[in-house]
């Protein structure tokens, strides 16, 4: 019965709830939702980053299909550095950041997870009209463009 009601203790941790073992039994014991046990361990740090998105096609908000082309989310202006047929998902898959890719692909892809959470996260710092804009904003040159994908960047690891 002991260890029911710890299972049933971490179960409700893992929702993010206090528990008291006396709620249940009359012992002593407490939890806190700050302390979590390693197998019920989720990564919530994670799920605003464009490798969260790209992977969970179930989690994305309707408004954003996967498919779409970035040039038609986030404007025509958007055709003068990115390929018409360049998708929200393959703009977030891609890797080229890390093989020295310029700072215009590290853009669309930080900025296309910002505009995601903007859709799907309560309290994201911008809305979606906001991470359209900058993002056309910072397309002048490399400089503005490095410069906000890290802005986005911060706010997509903050996220979560």
């Amino acid at each position: 019965m002991r260890m029911l009601l710890a299972v049933v203790g971490l179960l409700l941790l893992a929702r993010g709830r206090d528990c008291a073992a006396s709620d249940l039994d009359g012992a002593e014991a407490t939890w806190h939702a700050e302390t979590r046990a390693g197998f019920l361990y989720t990564r919530d740090r994670e799920r605003c980053t464009p490798g969260f998105w790209s992977a969970r096609g179930d989690a994305w908000p309707v408004m954003v299909p996967r498919g779409a082309s970035v040039w038609k989310v986030f404007g025509s202006p958007a055709l003068e550095r990115y390929e018409p047929d360049l998708t929200m998902l393959e703009a977030m898959e891609s890797d080229d950041d890390a093989a020295g890719g310029s700072a215009f692909s590290e853009l669309v892809k930080q900025s296309s997870a910002a505009l995601l959470n903007s859709y799907a996260r309560d309290g994201f710092p911008y809305t979606p009209w906001e991470v359209k804009t900058l993002l056309l904003l910072a397309l002048v040159s490399e400089q503005a463009a490095q410069s906000q994908a890290q802005t986005f960047a911060d706010s997509n690891r903050l996220c979560g």
